[in-house]
């Protein structure tokens, strides 16, 4: 890890203690754990530390060049100001990239050429004017019965085995699965 990572873990350590003797209600600080979900370290750019080589590779401090999926492309004239390298708990690899850039805002002033009104639905989330509800799928229903069979499995390995290992990662899969698929 570089340097500019402990700092910034230092800074956020220092932060949680401020933010602690300043109201009894947020808590005394967590610590990070390898049993919790995400490993995140965040490390700033200093001189071209953290830069794009091409749109395959990204070179980071201390671990150099690493390849990434760019999910969307980086605006022309952007200054990358940090980088938040986090590993989820199937382990995949994520980074964030923090970036700044001027941008010229056009007010939009939205023009209304008809209405609709819509109401809460517990069954099917909600009803519009028209009687139309939506036919959304139930990803995590039909999901269900699977999490319920493989954390039943999970709950019977012994503590601190490689079975019970295996077995955690795929109810994370499982977990990461429904989970896009909510997003998506």
């Amino acid at each position: 890890m570089d340097s500019l990572a402990l700092a910034n873990a230092q800074l956020n350590l220092n932060r949680a203690y401020n933010n602690f003797y300043r109201a009894k209600t947020v808590g005394f600080p967590k610590f990070k754990s390898k049993h919790h979900n995400r490993k995140p370290y965040t490390t700033n750019n200093q001189k071209g530390s953290i830069r794009l080589i091409d749109s395959k590779t990204i070179r980071l401090p201390k671990l150099k060049d690493v390849l990434v999926k760019m999910h969307r492309q980086l605006l022309p004239n952007v200054i990358i100001k940090s980088a938040t390298i986090s590993q989820t708990p199937t382990g995949k690899y994520y980074i964030s990239i923090l970036v700044e850039y001027e941008a010229k805002i056009k007010p939009i002033t939205p023009t209304i050429e008809n209405a609709i009104g819509l109401d809460y639905s517990s069954k099917a989330l909600f009803v519009d004017s028209e009687t139309n509800s939506p036919d959304y799928p139930k990803f995590y229903r039909q999901a269900e019965a699977k999490l319920k069979r493989e954390q039943r499995k999970l709950s019977k390995r012994e503590k601190g085995g490689k079975n019970r290992e295996k077995q955690r990662r795929k109810v994370t899969k499982l977990h990461e699965k429904v989970a896009n698929q909510r997003k998506d």
